[in-house]
């Protein structure tokens, strides 16, 4: 492949202990732009030993980082939030070329991450905790909370920076010294943070990030010889459970955000045109690449086809190419791999009996895009409708009432989101309450809020994300009695 010019903030080595490593003896990672198959950035492919090299690196680091005052760590928080927007055109172009998302939707989660470094900071210095008379009356019993400690942050590909912001965020407001491991496919944009709070004075060893094609082998001695205490993933289902077997031997605390299917309900009693538009949202944000997309939308049989008609012409007007070309709304998938696995659930659900209305085909020429695709009449035993799809595609599957639509969202291992559209108020809280999700949007197309927990149920993973519940992932509470003389 081509190389081209890297772009000039690009950071392409690995950060242990305050320093930037080339490692010029090591194997190498070539990151693509998947819109032009060019190589971007070649970066160094960590060994096992890179990363306990790191693990040390942050377990030097724990004490002396957890005693620093909360406001002196909000500080480096604050300063990393103003660098980071100061430099969203730049790192905007870095995250675009390397993942394909949309220049706007570039900029759009810069500013959504830098939400959370605001948030921590916030939060970081209002971590309490409590004292009460014990009812024997023998003494007082008090709940102070602590750091966990050091915690190794596995962030994805499709929001390379948000996801890594969410993690590391409240571990530096709470005190816990990290080792991020970035997704192969996105490694610059995590290095471009680390860079950042490497300016905000974040000490050296509290933040670690290395790269790695050899996943696995890095992080399972990290896990199997108890070297962390805290895990946070985000990543598939099929991960995670591996992931989660491998801390019990040590007891490892984990934070596990992991697949969806998200179902998007659509009642007889809605605005049409407003419908597309949430539906739009949901479904083509990050082009679909997202665990909180919606994965089936499920819409009353009485508006099925009007809604189809509709969806597909907005679908079909939709700007699909380079995201480094302003104005493109649909950039290209993560890689062809990616392209293929979507086309064979189109395919499968197409020879199942859906109609194909708009897209359904990967176009000629170079990048690994595939077009917004509308598929109509979707039967329900098709694979799309248990598979996380992950991409551009919309499958309708029209259903009959309340109790069917609720049956057919809460058919799937999965619990991560769920969307309903109604103008019946006591309907939306009915379904609400009744979908077996973690988190639910009401006539919204986007949940996502740096102020609210994301997490999910089932097969959707462990813990919270975000919001005031997100710093819990990085505390132990610790009880004290104290008799009275």
């Amino acid at each position: 492949m081509p190389t081209i010019e890297a772009p000039v903030g690009l950071k392409t080595e690995l950060f242990i202990d305050g320093r930037w490593e080339d490692l010029p003896d090591q194997p190498r990672i070539q990151v693509h732009n998947p819109a032009t198959g060019e190589v971007i950035a070649s970066i160094p492919d960590a060994s096992p030993e890179d990363g306990r090299r790191a693990v040390a690196a942050a377990n030097a680091a724990q004490a002396s980082f957890a005693a620093m005052s909360s406001r002196a760590r909000a500080d480096i928080l604050l300063g990393a939030h103003k660098l980071l927007l100061d430099s969203k055109e730049e790192l905007a172009a870095i995250m675009t070329a390397e993942m394909g998302k949309p220049l706007a939707e570039a900029r759009g989660e810069i500013e959504y991450s830098a939400g959370y470094l605001q948030w921590y900071a916030q939060e970081g210095v209002r971590v309490q905790g409590s004292h009460a008379e014990s009812p024997s009356g023998r003494g007082q019993i008090v709940l102070s909370r602590e750091p966990v400690g050091v915690s190794l942050l596995i962030t994805p590909w499709n929001f390379p920076l948000a996801m890594g912001a969410r993690k590391i965020a409240p571990a530096i407001a709470t005190g816990c010294a990290v080792v991020v491991k970035p997704a192969e496919k996105t490694p610059l944009t995590m290095l471009y943070l680390a860079r950042l709070f490497e300016q905000a004075g974040a000490p050296s060893g509290t933040i670690n990030v290395v790269t790695t094609s050899r996943s696995s082998a890095l992080v399972a001695p990290l896990l199997g010889e108890g070297l962390i205490r805290h895990l946070s993933f985000t990543g598939s289902t099929f991960v995670g459970s591996k992931l989660h077997s491998q801390c019990s031997d040590h007891m490892i605390r984990t934070s596990l955000e992991l697949g969806g299917n998200a179902p998007f309900i659509v009642f007889e009693d809605v605005d049409l045109d407003k419908a597309v538009t949430e539906i739009t949202a949901a479904k083509m944000r990050n082009m679909g690449e997202a665990c909180t997309a919606a994965n089936r939308v499920l819409v009353h049989q009485s508006i099925a086809d009007e809604l189809t008609a509709r969806l597909t012409d907005k679908f079909a007007s939709l700007r699909v190419g380079n995201g480094l070309v302003e104005g493109t709304e649909i950039g290209p998938m993560i890689d062809d791999a990616s392209v293929e696995r979507i086309q064979s659930l189109v395919d499968d659900a197409v020879s199942r009996g859906a109609d194909t209305r708009t897209g359904g085909a990967v176009p000629s020429g170079v990048g690994s895009f595939y077009p917004p695709t509308v598929l109509a009449n979707v039967p329900r035993d098709a694979r799309l409708m248990q598979e996380e799809i992950f991409g551009p595609v919309a499958p309708i599957i029209p259903f009959t009432d309340e109790d069917d639509a609720v049956a057919l969202a809460n058919d799937t291992i999965y619990g991560l989101a769920g969307y309903l559209m109604t103008n019946d108020l006591a309907r939306a809280h009915r379904v609400a309450r009744r979908l077996e999700v973690g988190m639910v949007g009401i006539n919204s197309g986007i949940i996502s809020d740096v102020a609210a927990p994301l997490g999910g149920v089932k097969a959707s993973g462990i813990g919270r994300e975000g919001g005031v519940l997100g710093i819990d992932e990085f505390l132990e509470y610790k009880y004290t009695f104290i008799p009275h003389q």
